[in-house]
Protein backbone atom coordinates (compact mmCIF):
# COMPACT_ATOMS: atom_id res chain seq x y z
CA UNK A 1 0.00 0.00 0.00
CA UNK A 2 1.04 3.57 -0.57
CA UNK A 3 -0.30 7.14 -0.60
CA UNK A 4 0.09 9.61 -3.46
CA UNK A 5 -0.36 13.23 -2.41
CA UNK A 6 -0.97 15.78 -5.15
CA UNK A 7 -1.08 19.50 -4.50
CA UNK A 8 -2.40 20.62 -7.85
CA UNK A 9 -2.37 24.25 -8.85
CA UNK A 10 -4.87 24.28 -11.75
CA UNK A 11 -7.78 22.26 -13.12
CA UNK A 12 -5.60 20.87 -15.91
CA UNK A 13 -3.37 19.19 -13.31
CA UNK A 14 -6.16 16.65 -12.84
CA UNK A 15 -5.53 15.36 -16.36
CA UNK A 16 -1.88 14.69 -15.55
CA UNK A 17 -2.74 13.06 -12.24
CA UNK A 18 -5.19 10.74 -13.98
CA UNK A 19 -2.27 9.43 -16.05
CA UNK A 20 -0.04 8.59 -13.06
CA UNK A 21 -2.67 7.16 -10.72
CA UNK A 22 -2.39 3.35 -10.84
CA UNK A 23 -5.26 0.97 -11.60
CA UNK A 24 -7.45 -0.05 -8.67
CA UNK A 25 -6.52 3.15 -6.85
CA UNK A 26 -9.11 4.96 -4.72
CA UNK A 27 -8.69 8.73 -5.10
CA UNK A 28 -9.93 10.87 -2.22
CA UNK A 29 -10.50 14.52 -3.10
CA UNK A 30 -11.85 17.60 -1.38
CA UNK A 31 -15.60 18.13 -1.74
CA UNK A 32 -15.08 21.51 -3.41
CA UNK A 33 -13.96 19.75 -6.61
CA UNK A 34 -17.48 18.39 -6.98
CA UNK A 35 -18.71 21.91 -7.79
CA UNK A 36 -16.16 22.68 -10.54
CA UNK A 37 -18.51 22.10 -13.49
CA UNK A 38 -17.39 19.39 -15.88
CA UNK A 39 -14.34 18.62 -13.72
CA UNK A 40 -16.66 17.84 -10.82
CA UNK A 41 -18.82 15.59 -12.98
CA UNK A 42 -15.75 13.77 -14.28
CA UNK A 43 -14.46 13.25 -10.73
CA UNK A 44 -17.82 11.93 -9.57
CA UNK A 45 -18.28 9.65 -12.58
CA UNK A 46 -14.79 8.21 -12.17
CA UNK A 47 -15.60 7.10 -8.63
CA UNK A 48 -13.56 9.55 -6.61
CA UNK A 49 -14.37 9.79 -2.90
CA UNK A 50 -15.26 13.31 -1.75
CA UNK A 51 -14.53 14.53 1.76
CA UNK A 52 -15.65 17.73 3.42
CA UNK A 53 -12.51 19.09 5.04
CA UNK A 54 -14.57 21.59 7.05
CA UNK A 55 -16.51 18.82 8.83
CA UNK A 56 -13.80 16.76 10.49
CA UNK A 57 -16.08 14.02 11.89
CA UNK A 58 -17.79 13.50 8.53
CA UNK A 59 -14.43 13.33 6.74
CA UNK A 60 -13.14 10.74 9.21
CA UNK A 61 -16.30 8.66 8.75
CA UNK A 62 -16.00 8.75 4.95
CA UNK A 63 -12.32 7.76 5.08
CA UNK A 64 -13.04 4.97 7.59
CA UNK A 65 -15.83 3.55 5.41
CA UNK A 66 -13.59 3.82 2.35
CA UNK A 67 -10.79 1.94 4.17
CA UNK A 68 -13.19 -0.88 5.11
CA UNK A 69 -14.42 -1.16 1.52
CA UNK A 70 -10.84 -1.09 0.20
CA UNK A 71 -9.84 -3.96 2.48
CA UNK A 72 -12.93 -5.94 1.51
CA UNK A 73 -12.46 -5.39 -2.24
CA UNK A 74 -8.63 -5.60 -2.12
CA UNK A 75 -7.92 -2.25 -3.80
CA UNK A 76 -5.32 0.43 -3.09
Amino acid sequence: PYVIVCNHQASLDLVGMAEIIPDHCVPIVKKELLYMGTVGWACWLSGMIFIDRHKREDAINVISQTARTMRHENVR
